[in-house]
């Protein structure tokens, strides 16, 4: 699956797009000023979008990618 159709299928069972995670992301205290802390790990994410959202690994990475800067809503 592309990075776009990760996205896609993300917007289409949450209801949320990149920037609405970076939003809560930094409600949860995993980012400062949308740079996500030195402190949280890959899997910290994972567990907290598979919790409450029920993403699935691959999905869930998608969006890590996205907090850590490696990609953005635009990455293919």
């Amino acid at each position: 699956m592309s990075f776009q159709g990760y996205l896609k299928t993300i917007k289409e069972k949450t209801g949320l797009d990149p920037q609405d995670f970076k939003n809560k992301a930094e409600e949860k205290k995993f980012t400062s000023n949308g740079q996500l802390l030195p402190s949280v790990k890959a899997g910290e994410i994972v567990n907290w979008l598979k919790e409450e959202y029920d993403l699935g690994h691959g999905h869930s990475m998608a969006i890590y990618a996205i907090l850590k800067g490696i990609k953005n809503e635009n990455s293919q």
